[in-house]
This record gives structure tokens, C-alpha cells and sequence, in this order.
């Protein structure tokens, strides 16, 4: 490239799979925003550690978790470009300004806990590793990788969803995420392998939190929800229940299906696998209750 600029344009290249379906047949679909492992060249170059240190950026694997379920044709949009790029479930003016270099005079940025923490569009450092780019971003590759990336993501999102309501009255996104062992709640309680976010109530039908809830409990799971993992960004945007467009996200402990390591897929695999698709199957028959989603706005 002759600009540096990173760029996602053969279809082979796309920044997201799309798998099943483009009209839903059932009300479910699933998104996997941090599953990218695809790293342009350019990025690498531009980042001052090694590849090594942006993986820890990955939900690692979690992708491999649906495989089942993609076989079996639920729509799913898997995304291709790491999370070091662009972060899916940030908003898009959600960027740090001592990252960029010329940032346009009228352009307004947003901040978040998120983003003081170094995690905003683009992140900025990781616990041990300080900063992780060379320098400074120029305004006009943020916004490439927004046009190029973020947007498509989610107007493909928004498109699937509005297509499962129209095909089945309701629709049901579950944006499905990995995160690091958690400390046990209590003295004598397990640490939850599964933490279920729905904006405390704003994105989903209590009726589906607590089906999903029921479901890893009988999976033998600890289970909480909204604590410390409530969703982003992305049900923000897509989940609105009072209109019949629910939204969950679901954190998956990695210790449960990756290895001693914690970064290659580990012998919990296929125990995982059991545990999501009776998730999305159940959810796939659950019709929310109006009086639910309507509590839920």
C-alpha cells in the first residue's frame, strides 16, 4: 500500500464473515465482534510489541465455540479484523485524543471508563505493556478503519436484525465475548463462568436473561449477570425491547474452553460447544413477553 493506509477490499478480505442465512429463518443471530485474528502487515508495523501482546486483546477463540451452530445455519457475523484495529463494541467517536495527531477542528470525541482504561475505538495500552503503537494516528486512518470496518459491522448488524423481526415479529442478537477467570463472588460461592449483560434491563427481556441464566445453571455453569460485565456499545446500539429487538451479551470464562495457557483451545471445547447451542436453540423457540420488553425500555 502506498499510503500505510489498512484496507479491507477483495471479499476475501472482508473485515467479517457472514455465515447462514442473509434473511434470518430463525429470530436468533449471533455476533462474535473480537474474534479477529487476521493482522494486515501495516498494523504490525505500526504497533511498538509484538503480535504476542495484541492477541491479548482477542476474545481468544470464542469463535470456535458457534462452529456447531453455524453448521446448523444460524446467521452469524464473525468478525475478521482484530480488535487492535478497531474495537466493535466501542462507539465510534469513542477515542482517545492523545492518540491522534490532526484531529479535525468541530470533531467531537467521546469519552468512558472504558477509554480512560486505554480500551477505546482504538486501543491505546494493556496492563505490562504500556503503549502499543509507535506514535500518534493520523484522523484519516481512524476514520478508514470506521468506514472500512466499524460501520459495515454494524449496519450489516442492524440490517439482520430488522430482517428477523420483519420474518418472525421478534428478534434476539447474542453478542457472545470471552473474558479472564473471575475471583469467586463470596467465600464458598465459584467464580461465574458465564456473565449475561443486558444493560441492567435496557436491551433485553428479563424472560430471555433468565432463560439464558437457567441454561448454564443446568450446564452446571455458575452464572451471574450485569456484574462485572453489562454489554457496550453494541447493545446500546441494537437492542431495543420495546420494539421487539433484544440483545444480550454473553462473557464465557477462557479457562473453561481454552488451556493451561490460556491461549489455544484446551479439552473444555466441546463442553462449550454443548453449552452455547442449547442456548441459541432455546432462544430460537422463547418468545419474550410484550409486558417484559416493554418493563425492560
Amino acid at each position: 500500500m502506498d499510503d500505510g493506509a489498512l484496507r479491507f477490499s477483495a471479499s476475501s478480505n472482508a473485515p467479517f464473515r457472514l455465515h447462514g442465512p442473509t434473511i434470518p429463518d430463525r429470530p436468533v443471530i449471533l455476533s462474535v465482534p473480537h474474534a479477529g485474528r487476521d493482522y494486515p502487515a501495516e498494523l504490525l508495523a505500526q504497533a511498538r510489541v509484538g503480535p504476542e501482546v495484541l492477541r491479548r486483546l482477542e476474545d481468544r477463540w470464542v469463535d470456535l465455540l458457534i462452529q456447531p451452530l453455524i453448521g446448523r445455519g444460524f446467521t452469524t457475523l464473525v468478525a475478521r479484523a482484530p480488535r487492535a484495529m478497531i474495537d466493535l463494541n466501542r462507539h465510534e467517536r469513542e477515542v482517545d485524543p492523545a492518540m491522534l495527531r490532526d484531529l479535525p477542528r468541530g470533531v467531537t470525541l467521546h469519552s468512558s471508563a472504558k477509554l480512560r482504561g486505554g480500551l477505546g475505538l482504538v486501543p491505546r495500552r494493556l496492563p505490562g505493556a504500556n503503549d502499543l503503537w509507535r506514535g500518534p494516528l493520523a484522523w484519516a486512518e481512524v476514520q478508514r478503519r470506521i468506514d472500512q470496518v466499524h460501520r459495515p459491522y454494524h449496519g450489516e448488524l442492524a440490517r439482520l436484525m430488522q430482517a428477523a423481526r420483519g420474518a418472525h415479529g421478534h428478534a434476539i442478537l447474542l453478542d457472545i465475548h470471552s473474558m479472564p477467570p473471575l475471583p469467586p463472588t463470596a467465600p464458598g460461592w465459584r467464580a461465574p463462568g458465564l456473565v449475561l449483560g443486558d444493560r441492567f434491563g435496557r436491551s433485553a427481556s428479563s424472560r430471555l436473561m433468565a432463560l439464558v441464566a437457567d441454561i448454564g445453571q443446568a450446564h452446571d455453569v455458575a452464572t451471574a449477570q450485569n456484574h462485572p460485565y453489562a454489554g457496550d456499545y453494541l447493545l446500546d446500539r441494537h437492542g431495543r425491547p420495546g420494539s421487539g429487538l433484544h440483545a444480550i451479551q454473553i462473557e464465557i470464562d477462557r479457562s473453561l474452553y481454552l488451556d493451561a495457557t490460556l491461549d489455544r483451545p484446551g479439552p473444555g471445547v466441546e463442553r462449550m460447544r454443548g453449552l452455547m447451542t442449547d442456548i441459541v436453540e432455546a432462544l430460537a423457540l422463547e418468545l419474550p413477553r410484550e409486558d417484559c420488553a416493554l418493563a425492560a425500555e
